[in-house]
């Protein structure tokens, strides 16, 4: 079955664009299209298929960011890309911690933009390279510190440590698996673990732990 995306933008010629560019793609499906937040939450209300929404950031009547938060916490299921031009730290990471599952720029080229919405629909968290590298050389060393320290009263290993770090730079299970030698079903479970662990819910959740010094 396709993947069914929503395109969420206030600019007719982004959704237009997007909308010829998804729909040449024999696994993904284009459920709609709609011009605000308060759009795409009535649409996701009454379009139970939804299953991945590109949002963008800033729109009229209900930004990218409240509307993430609307609607996961009627449709948790629902996987939402950030889609902006605006590369902007608090709207990251308020967008991710409303339980967004990707953060991308408009830049993006149209193949990545696919690829995307394939990884977080597998359950994976995404972030844009140059958004991944911001975030990173925004915690100096006494916040990284801290949040090692945090993660040590947690009584975390030093693997599941390394599996936090690589959560926040938007690293996919199969990715972390390469990384630190392990299989992918092995990651996954130690993935369970540290939720566990650190009482969270996903993966987003970790990755805004790390980034913000182990706070939520």
């Amino acid at each position: 079955m396709p993947i069914n995306v929503l395109l969420v933008d206030d600019e007719d010629l982004i959704t237009n664009s997007l909308k010829i560019i998804l729909e040449l793609e024999q696994d993904i499906k284009v459920a709609g299209t709609c011009s605000n937040g308060d759009e795409a939450y009535r649409r996701v209300l009454s379009v139970p298929e939804t299953d991945v929404i590109l949002m963008d950031i800033r729109m009229p009547v209900c930004d990218g960011v409240l509307a993430t938060k609307k609607i996961i916490e009627v449709r948790p299921d629902v996987k939402i890309i950030i889609l902006t031009t605006f590369n902007d730290d608090e709207y990251i990471f308020e967008a991710l911690k409303n339980g967004a599952k990707g953060y991308l720029l408009k830049s993006i080229s149209p193949d990545k933009i696919i690829e995307a919405i394939k990884i977080v629909y597998q359950g994976n968290l995404l972030i844009h390279p140059d958004v991944a590298l911001k975030l990173s050389g925004m915690l100096n060393k006494e916040n990284q510190s801290k949040v090692m320290d945090n993660l040590s009263i947690c009584d975390l290993t030093d693997m599941e440590k390394d599996i936090v770090k690589l959560i926040s730079d938007g690293m996919t299970n199969k990715e972390i698996a390469d990384k630190v030698y392990l299989s992918e079903g092995t990651v996954k479970n130690k993935i369970s673990d540290i939720l566990e662990k650190l009482g969270l819910r996903d993966r987003t959740q970790i990755a805004i732990f790390y980034l913000k010094g182990g706070r939520l």
